[in-house]
């Protein structure tokens, strides 16, 4: 930890660039990372990802082979604008802010933060869009954003340092209310609007429960896409808390906004208040199979269905499956033990009968009585979409 900056360079940061974004973004030198996609670092194979515009999502039926753990090469990429390439050598962490004593800022470096007493989490990280596509597709209802289908999120080890250990070294005085991380990557435009860096409020109590800065993605130094070298990983909560190439973290004793608690990230539609609910906070409960939409398998030949189920309030309990469009319902089998913030493998067989189109479903329940509905309420940005999934199969 260092002394508070000048007066200069806190009112930079103030006036919104993180102290150490200027000498850190892009550090490396362009050619140094083969660039596979504009904006995005690694290499996205067809047949693993789909690209839509900034983001990668997963094919969810490449995630058959992988295990509990979402390997980094096969996991989704969310960007609001492009992968930072940064040295973290030159990494540094600013926390700062009314809800210190003092409110003197204090500095972090990488070496600093890897000091600290550590712990490992195993969580997934699902963006609040994940599944939108289906309101049109399944519900015909109209929704704005990103149409990802069920691969905007992977599950992975985590390790970091404790944010409520570093809010403690920093001072945080019980007073603070909310704290507010914020990335390194470029500034966001949207309609024409400079809207700033990622950054989103989250409350003391969730910060000095449960959230991590990570700097390792099982068992390996965050690669650059996925924050490196620290994110902040907040288990449960939609992906857009868990924000990335983490550059400062303001501590407040007043609540906090910015606009991914304000015009993003809230529900608006008929079914919600005029102003929108209250920001996002807790993921919802799914399954999906890992079967590619509109696959063609074999009458009179037995398989092996597969898939996965998750759950951001408990533990997945059961999940049962239907292979006549929801006609009748039986139990698959878990192929892991169900745990908090995680999720399961599940597998039932099957022979199927009878050519022609059939729709195969999944329905989770946790073990908080959360089961999944036969149709998610509408909201206009298409978020938290947690009916069960009609899943389309062509049986010849």
């Amino acid at each position: 930890m260092t002394s508070a900056p000048d007066r200069r360079r806190l009112l930079k940061l103030i006036a919104s660039a993180p102290l150490a974004a200027a000498p850190l973004a892009h550090a490396a030198p362009a050619q140094a990372v083969p660039r596979a996609a504009p904006g995005i670092v690694k290499p996205l194979p067809p047949g693993i990802f789909t690209l839509r515009g900034t983001n990668a999502e997963t094919d969810f039926a490449a995630l058959r082979d992988t295990g509990p753990l979402t390997p980094a090469d096969r996991f989704f990429v969310r960007n609001h604008t492009s992968t930072p390439v940064i040295d973290e050598r030159d990494w540094t962490l600013t926390v700062w802010g009314s809800g210190l004593r003092g409110r003197r800022p204090v500095e972090f470096g990488y070496g600093q933060l890897r000091s600290l007493p550590s712990v490992t989490r195993t969580a997934v990280v699902e963006c609040a869009g994940n599944g939108r596509s289906l309101f049109t597709a399944q519900q015909g209802e109209t929704v704005s954003g990103t149409p990802w289908t069920l691969g905007a999120l992977g599950a992975a080890r985590w390790r970091g340092a404790r944010l409520r250990d570093v809010l403690d070294r920093a001072g945080i005085t019980a007073s603070a209310v909310e704290v507010m991380p914020r990335g390194l990557d470029d500034e966001f435009i949207s309609g024409g609007v400079n809207l700033g860096r990622v950054r989103r409020p989250l409350p003391v109590a969730k910060a000095l429960d449960d959230v991590i800065l990570a700097y390792e993605m099982n068992g390996e130094p965050l690669p650059y896409d996925h924050g490196f070298p620290v994110r902040v990983i907040v288990p449960s909560w939609i992906g857009i808390a868990s924000v990335k190439w983490l550059g400062d973290i303001e501590v407040s004793d007043t609540p906090l906004v910015s606009p991914w608690n304000t015009q993003f990230y809230r529900l608006f539609g008929a079914a919600h208040p005029a102003g929108g609910s209250a920001p996002l906070t807790r993921q919802t409960i799914k399954s999906a199979l890992e079967l590619p939409f509109g696959a063609t398998v074999a009458a009179g030949v037995a398989m092996t269905l597969t898939g996965r189920a998750w759950s951001a309030a408990a533990p997945v309990r059961t999940v049962e499956i239907s292979t006549d469009g929801g006609e009748h319902w039986r139990p698959a089998r878990l192929c892991d033990t169900p745990r908090r913030d995680g999720w399961v493998r599940w597998s039932a067989d099957w022979r199927p009968r009878t050519t022609g189109r059939v729709e195969i479903l999944a329905r989770a329940t946790d073990r908080a009585r959360g089961v999944q509905p036969e149709r998610t309420v509408h909201n206009t940005q298409g978020y938290l979409f947690d009916a069960v999934v009609r899943h389309p199969v062509t049986v010849v």
